[in-house]
């Protein structure tokens, strides 16, 4: 059974209208027959309405996709002959990936799979997964054969949540298939809507490893960093300083330290260790990083205690305000934030913290975790104040409007996000 005729005879199902398959159905449904799949009923129900909350997509985008309609209904796969999965792969509680978002999206797509359909795959996953886990699966529940009634495609994601300027249709897209035959075609579906152009993968195991070792990069760039920043705090040198004067060479790469979440940086890098240690590879560095960059969170409350108590300022009961809880700034995704883990840290220590964002859902924050977000915090209540997230609301407030938070008396200003002058903040990374 061969391919659909492109682009005249494509059907197209995306499935999972997150961070990812939202912007992604929007431009193909501004060109061909799109649905927007998702198992959450009310996100399929606000996008109905012309608004997407995690603002990846402005209302006018969704306006201008004509040819896409979104369904909660997994009947309406059958209509499709193409299908993108584009659902989240996070990791469990030990640290190990979780794929069952994308298998049962795989086993949905399955029950509708018809002889000459395609399934590319836009999850991240360790080398191997979409043969190895995601193939088998979609065999024993279509009942089809592989690469003779079905095919298969890999085309990471590289969506970078808040990013203005680098959009779905600026980036180039890595392509890849399970024959030559598909490889071009993935390949020519993305142009569609890929201005920047595409890169055509070798294998679907060099796409899914490209992908992978991205985000693990900069996992370890950041670990080098943020170990360097220890080190020179017990210097006594100020780290931005010397990233500065290092940076004046034309070949420094400009690494700042702090701390390292989201869906991506903080997860990609464990799917890449399980593969390894599942072929009997130890991977020294990638675990390293990944170690000290989970640390950093211990080590910023650590450095506030000590900052607080050199001023004399008593730390049990003491009232600490966050301002931020993001995983970066100006985007309200919450995803495997690590700001959490100063609040977390601080608690330990007896104190009040409260953590103010004004692009978090307070829903979402409560819901994932337990933290009630305070929609204005106190002026002059505060003995310590932590700027975790380079939101522009908190760069507009300077030193003065955020100093305002604090004690009259003397308070604790720590600077993670390099938002203020080295001046005028007491303590920074």
């Amino acid at each position: 059974m061969g391919l659909p005729r492109f682009p005249q005879d494509i059907r197209l199902a995306v499935v999972g209208l997150g961070y990812v398959g939202l912007p992604l159905a929007v431009e193909f449904g501004k060109v061909l027959d799109v649905v927007g799949y998702d198992i959450d009923a009310r996100r399929v129900k606000e996008l109905r309405g012309g608004h997407d909350h995690t603002l990846e997509v402005e209302d006018g985008q969704l306006a201008a996709a004509t040819r896409l309609r979104y369904s909660d209904d997994e009947t309406d796969l059958r209509d499709a002959n193409v299908y993108i999965v584009t659902t989240p792969t996070p990791i469990d509680e030990f640290k190990q990936p979780d794929l069952s978002p994308v298998l049962s999206a795989t086993e949905a797509i399955g029950r509708a799979l018809q002889p000459g359909g395609t399934v590319i795959y836009e999850s991240t996953v360790y080398p191997g997964a979409t043969e190895e886990r995601c193939v088998p699966l979609l065999e024993e529940v279509s009942g089809l054969k592989f690469n003779r009634d079905f095919f298969v495609g890999y085309s990471p994601e590289r969506i970078n949540p808040g990013d203005r300027e680098h959009r779905l249709p600026t980036i180039v897209k890595v392509t890849s298939g399970s024959t030559p035959e598909v490889a071009d075609f993935v390949d020519s579906l993305y142009r569609l809507v890929i201005t920047a152009g595409t890169h055509r993968a070798p294998s679907i195991r060099v796409a899914e490893a490209a992908k992978v070792i991205e985000n693990t990069q900069r996992d370890v760039n950041i670990a080098l960093i943020n170990e360097l920043a220890v080190l020179f705090n017990r210097l006594g040198i100020d780290t931005e300083d010397v990233l500065r004067a290092a940076g004046s060479k034309w070949n420094f790469l400009g690494f700042r330290p702090g701390l390292v979440g989201g869906h991506c940086i903080g997860v990609d890098p464990y799917y890449l260790t399980h593969k390894a240690q599942s072929v009997g590879y130890h991977p020294e560095i990638i675990l390293a990083g990944r170690r000290l960059n989970d640390s950093m969170g211990s080590y910023v409350a650590s450095q506030l205690v000590k900052r607080m108590t050199k001023q004399d300022l008593s730390v049990r009961g003491a009232r600490v305000l966050i301002l931020g809880l993001t995983f970066k700034e100006n985007t309200p995704d919450l995803r495997n934030t690590r700001v959490v883990d100063i609040v977390g840290e601080l608690a330990d220590y007896e104190i009040s913290v409260d953590v103010h964002d004004p692009w978090a859902d307070p829903e979402d924050a409560r819901r994932h975790y337990g933290i009630d977000l305070v929609p204005e915090p106190e002026p002059g209540a505060y003995d310590a104040i932590i700027v975790a997230v380079a939101h522009r609301q908190f760069v507009e407030l300077g030193a003065a409007g955020i100093r305002a938070f604090g004690a009259r008396d003397r308070h604790v200003l720590y600077d993670l996000k390099y938002v203020l002058d080295q001046a005028d903040s007491d303590l920074r990374l």
